[in-house]
């Protein structure tokens, strides 16, 4: 599968951990370099600024969708190719999968896991089939991997974690997958 855009849903603070914006900003370049559009919230606060900014700063393709809601909150981004703003946190996240053939997650806070959780059952309802990708980076997610593991041995997901989504430790490693 070749990604031509990837949504990134991620923390709109940076967190205590340097590797996370290291991270953010990492990737932000790969996509650049690879002509890979960034498709994210829209803010310009925190992992979402490390990686818009990393794209821009490269000259790669930015389109960021926030609700109007979050405009003072997250400070939405002037900076980028095209900003998108909607009325609501639901539109922004439909809007978001919609426009993307892959999703990455960093780490982030419960905006964050909402969307993962909401991507992740929209996918097991067949309303999407898009590859998502979690960025542990740190082992930040290792609790929440350890929780997947204990709702599949309980008997509440109908599929193995490893068909719903794919656990990555550097951003590279995105682009085994992007063929």
């Amino acid at each position: 599968m070749t990604f031509e855009s990837i949504a990134v849903f991620c923390g709109s603070k940076t967190g205590n951990n340097r590797l996370f914006a290291a991270h953010a900003t990492s990737l932000g370049y790969l996509l650049a370099e690879k002509n890979i559009t960034l498709i994210y919230g829209g803010g310009n606060k925190g992992l979402m600024a490390s990686v818009a900014n990393a794209v821009m700063e490269k000259s790669g393709k930015v389109i960021g969708i926030i609700p109007q809601v979050l405009t003072e909150w997250e400070h939405q981004h002037e900076g980028i190719t095209e900003l998108i703003v909607v009325e609501t946190m639901h539109v922004r996240k439909r809007m978001l999968y919609e426009k993307c053939d892959a999703a990455i997650v960093l780490p982030g806070g419960y905006g964050t896991l909402d969307e993962v959780f909401e991507m992740l059952t929209w996918n097991q309802l067949s309303i999407h089939d898009k590859p998502i990708f979690i960025l542990n980076s740190g082992g930040f997610y290792d609790g929440l991997l350890l929780h997947v593991d204990k709702m599949m041995g309980e008997g509440f997901l109908y599929d193995q974690p490893a068909k719903s989504f794919t656990v990555i430790s550097t951003p590279e490693e995105i682009f085994h997958y992007n063929q």
